[in-house]
């Protein structure tokens, strides 16, 4: 027997059962790494990248520990080492490789891995095709929305693994996903008066716990740009001194440039002379017209100052969202990542997904390139760091 998932949930195809939703998210993942050679899925260039291996092999462990171990009688886990080397955060379920040391793990093969994928696979379509509650369908649908986030991650990492091989060498001649659109107009104002919002999910279809619980926020008469900041907006910013100034800076950013010595977009080259960027098809020439990305927050931050704005709070972006277009990259706001009112963590280790990462991390609202369809909404509060810049984000100012 199989049962079907809500529409507004399904990623690919409204009328797959679970089993084919479970398919089609796994086979992506798997698809995402074909043009990869067998040496690139090792490698770990920065603590916050993960290998392409390690990706692969979390993502299935996640469904062994939270779905087969827990509710499937007498499964016989893959290897008895794995939960140790594949466990990312999760201190419910024991001790995890510290993540500087993803990289040093060439033992399980890749060949290894995908034997314990298929492994897996094969145990959850079985364990899907009898009688399962709702309940147990939701952390089902948990796992596949977890993989889809690993699938963005995924693309990223691979990018910032090839990004800084010297050869620049590209991952797919096709790769579509690095290639935003460019504006098709001048930005325009988007005002809004003050009022009362509703903020967060209504709980009715698929959502992350920290979009929940829905509630009403007071916002003050405010505008947001119709587009996002272009590279070519962005380029008059560091021809302007942009990096030499600190006063466009908060504090902290200010010393994360100097000590690292920033001074241009994580991809683009800060030579005057040099009018390339990096994608994932290779480096090739700028497009002026394209939005500016692989942005970190202090330099979103920045920019914002020295154009005489400042960035959205998530509760504005989210207000304004109906007015815009958005999708092509994850875009900063001016909120520190923190609980909704009536906020509460899952008991167990399904709690730590969220709630716990909530301190000293700025939220990112929308979506990217690199988002797959189906994962998307205006609620979803993505949130990292403030000087990682990796991921496909951008600039939407406010005012």
């Amino acid at each position: 027997m199989t049962q079907n998932i809500s529409a507004d949930s399904i990623v690919f195809d409204p009328s797959a059962s679970i089993i084919g939703f479970f398919s089609q998210v796994r086979q992506t993942t798997v698809s995402i790494c074909t043009p990869l050679h067998i040496e690139d899925y090792v490698v770990q260039p920065d603590v916050n990248i993960s290998p392409p291996k390690w990706h692969l092999a979390h993502s299935t462990w996640f469904f062994e520990a939270f779905i087969l171990q827990a509710y499937q009688p007498g499964y016989s886990v893959f290897h008895s080492q794995y939960a140790y080397i594949f466990n990312s955060y999760y201190e419910s379920l024991g001790p995890k490789v510290d993540r500087v040391n993803r990289g040093n793990l060439t033992r399980p093969s890749v060949a290894d891995i995908f034997a314990y994928r298929k492994y897996v696979d094969d145990a959850m379509v079985l364990f899907l095709s009898g009688e399962n509650s709702a309940e147990l369908l939701k952390l089902v649908e948990l796992g596949l929305q977890h993989e889809m986030q690993h699938q963005e991650l995924l693309l990223t990492d691979i990018k910032f693994i090839l990004g800084h091989n010297p050869l620049f060498p590209e991952y797919h001649k096709d790769a579509m996903q690095d290639m935003p659109r460019a504006s098709a107009a001048n930005s325009e104002w988007i005002h809004l008066p003050e009022g009362m919002h509703y903020i967060g999910h209504n709980g009715y279809t698929f959502c992350f716990d920290n979009e929940l619980a829905r509630h009403k926020v007071f916002l003050p008469a405010f505008s947001v740009a119709s587009q996002l900041v272009t590279t070519q907006e962005y380029l008059h910013f560091i021809t302007d001194g942009g990096y030499r100034n600190h006063q466009y800076w908060h504090a902290e950013g200010w010393d994360w440039l100097r000590q690292n010595s920033i001074s241009a977009p994580l991809y683009i080259s800060a030579e005057a002379n040099d009018k390339r960027r990096y994608t994932l098809s290779g480096l090739r020439s700028i497009d002026h017209a394209e939005p500016i990305m692989h942005i970190s927050y202090f330099e979103a931050a920045a920019y914002a100052a020295w154009a005489g704005c400042r960035l959205p709070t998530e509760f504005e972006w989210e207000a304004a969202s109906a007015y815009f277009q958005w999708g092509q990259l994850w875009e900063w706001t001016a909120s520190a990542y923190l609980p909704y009112p009536g906020f509460a963590a899952a008991p167990g280790a399904v709690g730590e997904y969220n709630g716990k990462f909530m301190s000293n991390q700025m939220v990112l609202r929308g979506a990217s390139l690199a988002t797959f369809p189906g994962h998307s909404r205006s609620t979803y509060r993505n949130f990292f760091h403030p000087h990682l810049r990796w991921q496909f984000t951008g600039i939407r100012l406010a005012k």
